[in-house]
Formats: C-alpha cells, structure tokens, sequence
C-alpha cells in the first residue's frame, strides 16, 4: 500500500493544540485542581451546602477539563506510532485496517480539537458562571405550549448528556397541552458562555397534532438565558419595590400537587421583571431562590444600562414572526437550521434529544466574528 503521510494535518493539530494550551494557561489549571482539592477535603466543608456545591463542582470541571488536555496530548504521539506503524507494514490486511484506525483517529482529534477551540472562545464577564434558562411559549396557541415543553425537553437532555446538575425551578403548565413557560438553572462553569448563544426566538414547523389533519402549523417559543450572580454580587431591592404574590404549586392541566401556599412570584414593581418559584416545599424557600433569580435579572439590566450592551446580552425576543434564530421543521422535510449561523442538521429528532453541540459551537463562533 502507498505510504501514509499524516504529517501536515498532525502538525496543524499540534499548533491547534498549543495555542489552545496557552489560552487555558495549563500551569494555572493545575494550581486551580490543587487548590479545590485541597478546599474539598475541608472536614467542615458540607456544614454550607451551597459552598460545598460550588467547590465540588467546579473541581470537577477543572479536572475534567485537564484530564481532557492530557488525553490529546497523548493521543496525538500515539496517532504519530500508528502511522509510523502503517509504513513499516507491508502491504496486507494488519496494514490496512490500521490505517483505517488511523484516520478515524486523526478526525475524532480533529473533531475535539475543533470543540476545544471554540471553548477557548468563552472570554466574556459572565460566560464562567451558572446559567438561568426561561422558556416561553409564543405565537401558535397549543401548538407553541407543546413546542416550549419539547425546548424544555431538549435543554435538559442536553445538561444530562454533559452531567451538568440542572433544577427546575418554575413550571407554568398550559390547559390544553404543553408549558406557558418554565425557568430552570444549570449549575455548571461556563453553562450560561455557552447556553447565552441559545437566546432568542425559536420556530417550529409541523404538521399539527392539535389541529386539522393534513394541515402545517408554524409556532414560535422565545428562550431567556441569563447568568446567576454570585450572591455577593446581589443589588439591594428595596422592599416596597417588591409585590409578593403566593399560591399554590400546580401540574399538569391545574392539577394540585402541593395543599400549601408555598409558590411564590415576585414582581418588581418599576420595572415589572416577574419571576415565580414553586420547586421548593416551603414558601421561604422559593421567596429566596426567587429572589436571587430577581437579583440577577435587575443585575444584567443594571450592567446593560450602563454599558449600553442590551442586545449583546438579552435583546427583545418577541417570540413571533420575523425575528427567529432557528427553525425546526418537521413537515414537509426534516430540517433543524439556525438562521445565524446556517449550521443544519436533517435530523430534528437527535436535536429534541439534546444534540445541540453542533449548533452552539457555531453560534460562539458566530458571536466571535460579530464580536471582532
């Protein structure tokens, strides 16, 4: 067989890879591993919950994330053997089939290269912290409460496929079928970098369930991502600014599952920024998870209207015609296809099932150049 020359795609990946060493800055990863091991191994570290939640979790992500370094670093001097190997075979079946693993290898290192360098990428004030996802239904009746469910749906799975701790923390039911809305928080490291290219009106294109056979139906949802302050960070809200409304927590079709008032939805009065809670058993505890998602939504304004970045980190969604940034079309084609960026895919079921990678590697490349 012809020699098997890998050798200026190996050298591009190794550029690649030492460029993306240098941003990450290695030396201070492994001082950061060092430091939250030795934070987790406080006796007293779980006497506060939350800190203890903070530090485990961003100790997994740094490990994981310098285990993954090591691994490429690895895997490209052994993807260098094999192709060594290749050519001192002679021609035959061994040669053949590792050559073949040879360049399954070289394109899966491609491929994680590609996905490590849009990471990279994340560089934004707030892109490191927890992200806070509402979904609203919009435009389309019963058709958009289902499509804001099945966004929800697809959200969730996306965090289970990465292992990222995710809560639901409000859940609007619609009569007939589907969610009015729902608000969830991703507790991982850079959830809300790369969660935040998701924001926007989303729309869906199918062939109704609800409605006449043998008739397309076009509904919209619009999807809030904001990111959770530190709790040193909050702003003070005056109390008379606040209206405190409590009820009782619901299922589906106002179904009771709670006998209590504990749900509890906080109006800010002068800017009318709602925000309701009822995944916690008691009302003082969705009074406070509320409060701390208030504070955050007022922080970003505050940030917003002092840097005059409202479009970079919210922007109006309106959830109708004319302002979506991705249609998912199921009928008369199958089609998921992100206006921005035209990253497409043909399979909207893997999509709904959390496959979202694709789309929001290109969309942080997408803001990049917009950025730049």
């Amino acid at each position: 067989m012809a020699e098997l020359d890998f050798s200026a795609q190996i050298s591009d990946l190794r550029s690649t890879f030492s460029d993306i060493r240098a941003v990450i800055d290695v030396d201070d990863l492994r001082a950061r591993v060092a430091t939250l091991s030795e934070a987790a191994g406080v006796p007293d570290l779980w006497d506060d919950p939350a800190k203890a939640q903070k530090v485990t979790s961003e100790l997994s992500h740094a490990q994981a994330q310098l285990a993954k370094l090591n691994s490429i670093e690895s895997r490209l001097d052994d993807l260098e053997v094999l192709v060594e190997l290749v050519n001192d075979e002679a021609d035959g079946a061994a040669a053949d089939e590792v050559a073949l693993e040879a360049g399954d290898e070289l394109k899966g290192l491609q491929k994680l290269l590609g996905e490590l360098e849009v990471q990279t990428l994340l560089n934004g004030e707030y892109d490191p912290r927890p992200a806070v996802i509402t979904i609203r239904a919009g435009a389309g009746g019963v058709d958009a409460a289902d499509f804001a469910e099945m966004l929800l749906r697809m959200y969730l799975r996306w965090a289970e496929q990465h292992k990222y701790p995710v809560q639901v923390m409000d859940t609007s039911y619609a009569e007939e079928a589907g969610i009015k809305s729902a608000t969830f928080e991703v507790d991982a490291p850079y959830a809300f970098g790369n969660l935040s290219v998701e924001a926007g009106t989303h729309r869906l294109v199918r062939m109704s369930p609800f409605g006449a056979a043998g008739k397309r139906q076009t509904s919209f949802a619009a999807v809030e991502v904001i990111p959770l302050m530190e709790e040193t960070e909050h702003i003070d809200i005056p109390e008379n600014d606040i209206r405190v409304d409590v009820f009782r927590s619901s299922g589906p079709g106002g179904q009771s599952v709670n006998t209590t008032d504990s749900a509890v939805r906080l109006t800010h009065i002068p800017t009318g920024t709602v925000v309701s809670m009822q995944n916690e058993k008691s009302q003082i505890q969705n009074r406070a998870a509320a409060l701390r998602v208030l504070q955050s939504r007022l922080l970003i304004l505050q940030k917003e209207e002092e840097s005059a970045k409202k479009k970079e980190l919210a922007g109006t969604i309106t959830a109708s015609w004319g302002d979506q940034i991705r249609s998912y079309v199921l009928a008369p084609y199958q089609m998921v296809k992100d206006l921005r960026t035209e990253h497409e895919v043909n399979n909207p079921s893997s999509v709904f099932d959390g496959d979202l990678d694709g789309f929001i590697n290109a969309g942080i490349r997408w803001r990049k150049t917009k950025v730049d």
